[in-house]
Formats: C-alpha cells, sequence, structure tokens
C-alpha cells in the first residue's frame, strides 16, 4: 500500500538492502518494511552447494574419457559475489534473474580447466585409475583460481565419482583385461598344481623323513636300553662282589673275633688253672684226712663215710666186717631224701 511493503528472509540467506544506491542494512535472516520505488534488495543463499558434473577430457593416447564428479561449496563472501553477479529479488523474495547457473559453469568451468591438463600427460589405463590425483588437481585448481577468489566463494569438497572410456574402448579394455587376468588365472591354476605336487613331495619326504627319524629314536632307544641293561648287570655284579666282599670281611672279622675270642678264653682258662693251681699248690701234698679235718664236717653219717672209706683203704687188714642193715637202711634213706 502506497509502496511500502515488508519482507522476511531465512538464516541461510544472506540479505543487502540498497535504498538509492547504497547500502543502508544487510546481514543474515533479516526482515524489514521497505519503500520499493526507491529500495533493491539482494539476496545471496549463503548455504553449502553440492555442484555435480560431467565432462569429456582426450588422454596422452587420444582417448576420450569422461569426468564425472560433484563439487561441494559456499558463499564465503556474500557481499563480495552480490557486487559481481545479480542476485536482486522482487517483494515476493523471487530472484529477477538467475545468476546461480552462471556461477556454477563458472565453478565448473574452472575444475575443467584444472583437471584437463594433468589428464592429457596420462595414458587411458592411467587415466581412468586417476580419480584421487584428479580430485587433488581440481582442488589446487580451485584454490589457486582467480575467478573463484573473487566470486568470494569456499570449496568444502571434491568427489570424483567415476572416469570412464567410450564403450568400445571400454569393452577393449575389458577384453584384454579378461585375456589377462585368464592367463594369471591359468598360470594360478599351473602354479597351484606345481604348489600341489611339491608339496606332495614335501610331505613325501616329511613322512620319510619321521620314518627315518623314528627308527633312528627306537635305535637309539634300543641302545639305550641294552646299555641299561649293561649297566645293570654291572651294577648287580658290583653289588654281589662288594656283598661278597662284606660277608668275606665280615667272616675274617668273626674268624678275628673268634681267635680273639678262643685266645681270651683260654688265657681266661689258664688264668683260672693258674688260679686254682695256685691255691690248691697247699693242699697238694696235704693228706686228705688232714683235709678233711680241716673241713670239720660235724655229720655223724660223714663221719661214718669216712670211717667206711679207711675200712675200704685196709681191707686186706680186716678179717671179718659186719655191717648191721638199720645203718645201711638209714645212710640209703638219707641219700634219697636228699635227691
Amino acid at each position: 500500500m502506497f509502496g511500502i511493503n515488508f519482507i522476511k528472509f531465512d538464516s541461510m540467506t544472506y540479505v543487502i538492502k540498497f535504498k538509492n544506491g547504497q547500502v543502508s542494512k544487510e546481514g543474515r535472516g533479516l526482515s524489514f518494511f521497505y519503500y520499493s520505488p526507491t529500495t533493491s534488495i539482494s539476496a545471496v543463499p549463503i548455504g553449502s552447494n553440492n555442484l555435480p558434473f560431467i565432462f569429456n577430457e582426450t588422454t596422452k593416447d587420444y582417448q576420450t574419457v569422461s569426468i564425472q564428479g560433484q563439487i561441494t561449496y559456499k558463499i564465503g563472501n556474500p557481499k563480495q559475489l552480490a557486487d559481481v553477479l545479480d542476485f536482486t529479488v522482487n517483494g515476493d523474495g523471487i530472484y529477477k534473474k538467475d545468476d546461480s547457473e552462471k556461477l556454477n559453469q563458472t565453478i565448473v568451468n574452472e575444475a575443467q580447466t584444472a583437471t584437463s591438463s594433468f589428464i592429457h600427460q596420462l595414458g587411458l589405463k592411467e587415466a581412468i585409475r586417476s580419480a584421487k590425483s584428479v580430485e587433488t588437481n581440481i582442488t589446487d585448481g580451485l584454490s589457486n583460481s582467480t575467478a573463484i577468489t573473487m566470486l568470494g566463494i569456499e570449496i568444502l569438497s571434491i568427489n570424483i565419482l567415476a572416469i570412464k572410456a567410450n564403450p568400445e574402448m571400454a569393452r577393449a579394455l575389458e577384453t584384454q583385461t579378461r585375456e589377462s587376468l585368464q592367463q594369471e588365472a591359468d598360470q594360478a591354476i599351473y602354479a597351484r598344481r606345481n604348489f600341489a605336487v611339491e608339496q606332495e613331495r614335501k610331505i613325501k619326504e616329511s613322512e620319510l623323513n619321521t620314518e627315518i627319524a623314528i627308527e633312528e629314536k627306537n635305535k637309539q632307544i634300543a641302545e639305550k636300553q641294552a646299555e641299561t641293561e649293561v649297566q645293570k648287570a654291572e651294577n648287580e655284579l658290583k653289588l654281589r662282589e662288594m656283598k661278597v666282599q662284606a660277608d668275606i670281611a665280615i667272616e675274617n672279622q668273626r674268624k678275628v673275633l673268634l681267635e680273639q675270642k678262643t685266645e681270651n678264653e683260654r688265657k681266661e682258662a689258664e688264668t683260672q688253672g693258674y688260679v686254682l693251681e695256685t691255691t690248691l699248690k697247699p693242699y697238694k701234698t696235704l693228706d686228705w684226712k688232714m683235709l678233711t679235718a680241716l673241713n670239720n664236717n660235724a655229720d655223724p653219717k660223714f663221719n661214718i663215710s669216712l670211717a667206711f672209706r679207711e675200712l675200704a683203704e685196709n681191707a686186706g687188714k680186716i678179717g671179718n666186717l659186719n655191717i648191721s642193715p638199720e645203718l645201711l637202711d638209714n645212710l640209703l634213706n638219707d641219700k634219697k631224701d636228699r635227691r
């Protein structure tokens, strides 16, 4: 009404308000009233954008490859970009001109320029396998690009999704690779068979070596057992010899002890005989009658016995001797009582 309008932007949009050709307000996510006849508004999106691309290049061996990838970027300096490209919006917030396509094309062109010189130095096979190197070259090219710097663009990442040859050349490469792989497969089969034969030979050698080792071990065990038996027999023989020697030593010792004992008993007997002889020597010349008298035995029967002995000694002088039965019976009974 009367040319006064209200407009509102989200937080991912950098807004520059021009009034009479001069910047009167700028910032993110602004909302304001403005007078349309004298006001111009630029709205620059500052969020990150994914820019897919695909372009063709020629390799060193004159083969065409297609490079497909994606560039992720954001507008780092929206005011600088608004000075170069037109991001003016109407009262409904719709862009009057679509310069975003121009921005995207500029970025893709700079990426292709950075890729071309690198791909031209590579052969077809090398180019197909150089995705990582292409990413590095595009990153360096965009970082050093004057146009990208003037636009205030920040490159976040570069991703190469595929590098492909044309269909005919791809089939040729597949055939060549297939034949090469088939040769490698045949070589692998041959190597595997040789390996199997070699392993079989090693297994047989190992079995033979094991048998030889077992036989050698058994031989060593038998020799060891024989040595053990011989040693055992020698030990038994030594034990027997030691036992015999011990028995001989014991017998010799016993003999020595017996001789010593005999000698001691002989000496003891001689000593006892000498003592007895010495003791009895004074009585050797004495008459038995005197010895009997010295004994001083008062037993009547003993005296009767002495009397009978004297009678016996003088039997030639006795004519007749009468002994009463009572006396004999008394003497005999007394002897029985003693028993």
